[in-house]
């Protein structure tokens, strides 16, 4: 009766502050990859599925550091917090690339490996990301020198170079394997925020057929290597209308989810401004996705600290709406930041101020953690 209570308040709540969209569903739903393993086949069906009854909760790295701790078997801050673990994990394979054992977040990949496996055995999800150094300059993800996807594409001075990079990324794939030694179904979603122009891959720093040529021939090329376990997902940063956000799009039959990454920033404390960028572009993203049959998400969010102690309900829950968005996954907690001298955070974890409020939204009927997600059958 108390969460019945809980999930009418905040519904009645919400519904005063903005319209509500129209209910879509896709029911046509087509993998891009035709070898697409059982399991990954059945995985997007599930998301689909999963999607009318609300949305999965997502967090970066969770399993591998918290606030202030690190590597320590089955701890989750979220967990700690709500009982439960994240029904999505994000992760990053930078540093693969170049034989680092750990990526770009310090995170061994053999024990990313072995989260990647615990998660499953549970039901959990993984998306994977990928901040590769930009293979014209070697400088990390974040050097936008202009035209080095120029460079690795057919014929560039560095396509050699970037087919041992995809060589080592399918081999890391391919290793991911459950008790009954399948290929474990990733969300996989490279060249992140590719409307923004503060990575090599992205808007500005390359024309959009170079960009659909890229990402073209990374997918057949995977898919060469046997690699049939992933669900490819489409990402951008901000966009203003449809034409925008498919200014780059390959086409749907080299791309399964169609996504976008927003965060609230502090010159934005009571998240109106979040809110409304938030509603906008899911409201484009929505009709683009009924229309092509395709799961949407936001791939990633946040509001660094969450200084509002009302945010899940108050800001997150109103900036998602009625929208059957598939996932929503936030940034990671990694703590403290020596060279910022700050904390650096995205989820709640015991005594953070918006603790009780994250059990609320935990507690809502549309917010799917990795318990909820047993409950549907494949």
């Amino acid at each position: 009766m108390k969460k019945q209570l809980l999930n009418f308040i905040i519904a009645i709540t919400a519904a005063s502050n903005f319209s509500f969209a129209a209910i879509k569903t896709n029911t046509n739903l087509s993998l891009a990859d035709k070898k697409a393993t059982p399991e990954t086949k059945a995985l997007y069906r599930k998301l689909n599925q999963l999607s009318q009854r609300g949305f999965l909760f997502g967090h970066q790295d969770d399993l591998a550091y918290g606030v202030n701790w690190k590597y320590e078997k089955g701890r989750s801050d979220v967990k700690e917090v709500t009982g439960d673990y994240p029904a999505v994990y994000g992760w990053d394979i930078a540093g693969l690339e170049k034989d680092d054992l750990n990526n770009i977040d310090g995170v061994p990949f053999e024990k990313m490996k072995h989260y990647i496996i615990e998660a499953n055995q549970r039901g959990g999800i993984s998306t994977i990301s990928w901040h590769f150094d930009n293979p014209a300059t070697g400088k990390n993800a974040w050097d936008n020198t202009p035209n080095a996807i120029k460079t690795i594409l057919q014929g560039g001075e560095n396509h050699q170079k970037y087919i041992t990079w995809l060589d080592k990324a399918a081999n890391f794939f391919l290793s991911l394997k459950d008790k009954k030694g399948k290929n474990i179904p990733i969300l996989f979603r490279p060249f992140h925020e590719l409307t923004g122009g503060w990575f090599w891959w992205g808007k500005g720093n390359c024309t959009a057929e170079e960009f659909k040529s890229i990402w073209k021939f990374t997918f057949d090329y995977l898919q060469q290597k046997g690699v049939h376990n992933l669900i490819y997902v489409y990402n951008t940063g901000s966009f203003n209308n449809q034409e925008d956000f498919l200014d780059h799009y390959p086409g749907d039959d080299y791309a399964d989810i169609l996504s976008f990454d927003i965060y609230q920033n502090s010159n934005d404390a009571n998240g109106s401004k979040f809110v409304t960028e938030f509603q906008n572009q899911l409201k484009i993203l929505s009709d683009i996705a009924y229309q092509k049959n395709k799961p949407f998400a936001i791939a990633e969010a946040g509001f660094e600290g969450i200084p509002d102690s009302k945010w899940w309900t108050g800001t997150l829950l109103k900036a998602i709406g009625n929208y059957k968005i598939s996932y929503v996954l936030l940034w990671r907690n990694h703590g403290w930041q020596e060279k910022e001298q700050k904390m650096h955070y995205y989820a709640p974890f015991p005594g953070q101020v918006s603790e009780k409020d994250f059990v609320d939204f935990y507690h809502l009927k549309q917010t799917l953690f990795e318990k909820d997600i047993k409950t549907l059958k494949k």
